[in-house]
């Protein structure tokens, strides 16, 4: 099964997350889970929130591992799913700002963004199941100003429909609340 898990900042996306980790963990002794991070640490901000995230994790989830991989997605989907292992990707609006925006280097034009959404896409059909996904549902406020951060709503929302669509389950947080979106058969 794949989820697909929405919510705003400090709605209780990544906990939820950890939630369906720990409960899949304690379903068998045999089980792993690793969880994908696609933040970067490139500033001192971004650094302690990391930090505290690691942190965090081992305390709730001490059995979960951790690779860190900003960018190359699909191939650490690929490289990294097998029989009896969640994956937990936190999150989806980070790999997109580190496309789209990133801090360092030029942002993908059009045609590689499509590429490498459709790479991820790709993965997510062809992985052992199960997979946690984990984004911020941001398109609920007005148009952004600029030409830049208004691309990034869209493709954000964009992606959000797809990957929906190939989950049997969406679950979107409010204030630490789970909300089921989609539920398998619906």
């Amino acid at each position: 099964m794949h989820e697909l898990i929405l919510g705003g900042q400090r709605s209780g996306k990544s906990r939820c997350a950890e939630v369906r980790a720990q409960a899949w963990l304690a379903g068998d002794p045999e089980r792993s889970a690793l969880l994908i991070a696609t933040g970067q640490a490139l500033d001192d901000e971004m650094r302690s929130r990391i930090a505290r995230h690691r942190l965090d994790r081992a305390a709730r989830v001490p059995a979960m591992a951790t690779l860190e991989e900003p960018v190359a997605l699909a191939e650490a989907l690929r490289a990294h799913s097998r029989a009896g292992r969640l994956i937990v990707v936190d999150c989806l609006t980070l790999w997109l700002t580190n496309l789209v925006m990133p801090q360092r280097g030029a942002p993908l034009d059009d045609a590689a963004l499509a590429g490498a959404r459709d790479a991820v896409l790709d993965a997510l059909r062809g992985v052992a199941e199960p997979i946690v996904l984990v984004s911020n549902e941001i398109g609920l406020g007005v148009a952004p100003l600029g030409a830049e951060t208004r691309r990034f709503v869209d493709e954000l929302g964009r992606l959000h429909q797809v990957v929906a669509e190939l989950c049997s389950r969406v679950t979107l947080m409010v204030a630490g609340i789970e909300i089921p979106v989609k539920r398998p058969g619906t």
